[in-house]
């Protein structure tokens, strides 16, 4: 699924409109007008890559003539010092466009690499790694994007996607009352449309068969231990999709995928990564540019 553009338009409006409100001050003094140059976007460290549309179209929104080349296809991994993307172009449309392109191409390359080690460590299962809600505000598209490219795929976009009652709902519900559990999650199942999923946290190995029984589409096992995976599995027997929630990190995924659960959501892909280092250099000067005034000879008395 690629990025949708006018997604990537809007954060692109946004945060250009945060860094540079009234235009680049310092390009605007230091930097002729006709100056040209060429700069390569270089990992630091290893990764993979998530952000060539971010790369092409955040520097062509500055600079619509400029010559933007992806060096690394999406979903692909690199090393340190590896040339990711050269830009060329008016300079000072580059160096206006650089931080924000960086910073965004930073987070989702870390997303997607971070992504495709939780991918890596549950072959051989049929887990799927999904990611979470738990998203920075404003860039969910970008996040989630940077999911696919590292192997992960997408839970629901938003709240208005698809029915997930948690433990919060269901205290509402029921009162705490289990008995309560089928007939009001039932109720809810005959209110919606048949292209409507529904989903159902559970924190107990009891609460599966009351909510089995409303015919729900996917049970969320939520914080239970590999051994009480299983035993959800099992119960379940393929009679809803079942999902892993909570306490998944790098060293617990193995574990946790080889219940046979059908999918793990992890949080973290998206709320914990840290950044990659990756920097903007200009390599290339297309030719010398005399700033007025720079060599004038002072007047004689």
């Amino acid at each position: 699924m690629p990025l949708p553009a006018p997604a990537l338009r809007k954060v692109l409006d946004a945060a250009y409109a945060e860094d540079a409100p009234q235009g680049d001050l310092t390009s605007l003094v230091l930097i002729p007008e006709s100056a040209h140059a060429t700069a390569e976007l270089r990992a630091r460290v290893p990764g993979v890559f998530s952000g060539g549309p971010v790369v092409e179209a955040g520097f062509r929104l500055h600079d619509p003539g400029a010559q933007v080349e992806l060096l690394v296809g999406e979903g692909e991994p690199f090393e340190a010092g590896t040339a990711l993307a050269r830009v060329a172009g008016k300079a000072r449309e580059i160096l206006t466009a650089e931080r924000v392109v960086l910073n965004l191409v930073q987070r989702m390359s870390a997303i997607a690499a971070l992504t495709a080690r939780y991918v890596a460590l549950t072959a051989g299962t049929k887990a799927q790694i999904v990611d979470t809600r738990k998203t920075t505000p404003g860039l969910r598209e970008l996040e989630r994007y940077a999911v696919r490219c590292g192997g992960g795929r997408n839970h629901r976009f938003s709240l208005s996607d698809a029915v997930l009652a948690k433990d919060n709902h269901l205290a509402v519900l029921t009162g705490g009352d289990p008995a309560k559990l089928t007939g009001v999650l039932r109720a809810a199942r005959e209110r919606l449309g048949h292209t409507t999923h529904f989903e159902v946290e559970v924190d107990s190995i009891e609460q599966i068969g009351p909510v089995l029984a409303a015919g729900v589409d996917t049970i969320m096992l939520d914080n239970f231990t590999p051994a009480m995976l299983r035993e959800g599995v099992a119960i379940v027997a393929g009679r809803a999709i079942v999902e892993a929630s909570g306490g998944v990190n790098l060293g617990t995924v193995a574990a946790i995928a080889a219940t046979g659960v059908d999918v793990i959501s992890v949080g973290a892909l998206t709320h914990s990564v840290v950044n990659l280092d990756l920097g903007l250099d200009v390599v290339i000067e297309a030719r010398a540019v005399e700033v007025p005034g720079a060599h004038a000879e002072a007047k004689q008395p």
